[in-house]
């Protein structure tokens, strides 16, 4: 059987598995099984063994749950509504007030949880009912919520970056920091918008009534003192060379468990309810990395990987060439699986192809993180839209209408970093 042929038959049977509904990780295992018994004379027994000891064995991972746990604590803590009173009352004078506080609060909260899915719960479950309650527009305030809340994955420490740098064999530490400046940027492009937007419409952004003076607002910057400190303690100990990315996951653990004893939000109940919530996280995450680890080593015992990348570089494309097709190609496999899916099960086939273009496997990990965010807002399976879905019960593709926009700046931001591309390495180049 042709390889064309055997590939066919492997992503039609994945895509019939998930779409009965099997979980995603048991979707990878069986189609790996299937590629070893029918195309190959491999013990799939054995070698499922040594792939689920090599795929989970690794001390990079030992971070995932720790931020996850972080990430889980501050969920149950008033973070989030002081984030919320604390950067209203530098906002109001902004075009489109205080729906920029969906941008803000998400870009700070993404930066000590470290989930896409956790930033736009803990963000909307605090700002989409207060943004209601003042009269403001409900597709610009629920999709720059769905827009923002992908910043999870982007600004560091994020738990994608962490599984991409297992998979990939790139430093977690370096792509933490690559992520800095296009997580920045992309706050600009989502506010930017939002100011446009109300420009634009000046009908649908209320007046607030709420009229905050300059020494209130200094004193409500207090608010985000924990938060502040916290982002300081994990991202400033890793870029300051102190501490590694799973040392810096122990200080965000401790100083989250500190944040949360000192807010009142750290009882038997919640402290039990944060764990058993990274357990389940941890142990889902880590059950894909097995899964895809298997079916990637399936695939490589029937050279099906191998003749890919050299189908692709037969092809002669530029490296923009195969950025525009890899892009396509990821938008529609968002369109099916998950993000975390997406980076494990297609980092190992397309890695020696994107290297052979010349492209820098650090820098691909932040484009890739990107496209994933486009993912997280595109239906049918895009996990943003069904966070969002359970705050406003609204209907999924209304939903993907009013992210719309912000999909489309995530696409401009991809372009921006192809075509400039120091703006993610220019920062872990000055790390050494």
């Amino acid at each position: 059987m042709s390889d064309l042929a055997q590939a066919g038959v492997l992503m039609a049977l994945l895509f019939l598995l998930l779409g009965l509904g099997v979980w995603v990780a048991l979707a990878l295992i069986g189609c790996g099984l299937v590629g070893l018994l029918l195309f190959t004379d491999a013990p799939a027994g054995v070698i499922f063994a040594t792939t689920a000891w090599g795929s989970t064995a690794s001390w990079s991972l030992t971070a995932l749950p720790l931020f996850i746990w972080m990430g889980e604590i501050l969920y149950r803590t008033r973070l989030a509504e002081d984030m919320f009173s604390g950067l209203g009352p530098w906002v109001n004078g902004l075009p489109g007030r205080l729906v920029h506080v969906n941008v803000l609060g998400c870009g700070i909260f993404a930066a000590v949880s470290g989930s896409s899915a956790a930033t736009a719960a803990t963000i909307g479950k605090i700002s989409l009912p207060e943004l209601k309650a003042r009269g403001y527009d409900e597709s610009i305030s629920i999709g720059s919520l769905a827009g923002a809340g992908t910043l999870g994955l982007l600004i560091p420490p994020s738990i994608v970056m962490i599984v991409y740098g297992v998979a990939a064999q790139v430093s977690i530490v370096k792509l933490f920091t690559a992520g800095i400046l296009p997580g920045l940027m992309m706050m600009l492009l989502f506010s930017g918008y939002i100011a446009i937007w109300a420009l634009r419409n000046p009908a649908k952004v209320p007046r607030d009534a709420e009229q905050v003076g300059w020494a209130e607002r200094f004193k409500r910057l207090r608010l985000l003192a924990p938060v502040v400190l916290l982002i300081v303690g994990v991202i400033g100990s890793i870029y300051a060379g102190i501490a590694t990315a799973t040392e810096a996951a122990t200080i965000g653990v401790i100083g989250s468990l500190i944040i949360a004893g000192l807010g009142g939000s750290l009882g038997r109940t919640s402290f039990v309810a944060s764990l058993t919530g990274a357990a389940r996280t941890s142990c889902m995450i880590t059950f894909i990395l097995l899964g895809a680890a298997y079916l990637t080593s399936a695939m490589s015992f029937t050279g099906l990987p191998a003749n890919v990348a050299q189908w692709i570089a037969s092809l002669n494309l530029s490296a923009y060439g195969l950025l525009a097709v890899l892009t396509v190609f990821f938008i529609l496999l968002g369109c099916f699986l998950d993000g975390i899916s997406i980076v494990v099960l297609t980092t190992a086939v397309l890695l020696p192809a994107v290297q052979a273009a010349g492209i820098d496997p650090l820098w691909f990990g932040i484009y890739l993180i990107l496209v994933v965010e486009m993912a997280q807002i595109t239906p049918p399976v895009g996990f943003n839209l069904f966070v969002i879905q359970g705050i406003t019960g609204k209907g999924l593709f209304t939903l993907a209408r009013m992210a719309f926009p912000f999909f489309l700046l995530l696409v401009l931001a991809t372009v921006l970093i192809t075509v400039f591309p120091d703006i993610v390495m220019v920062l872990p180049r000055a790390m050494g």
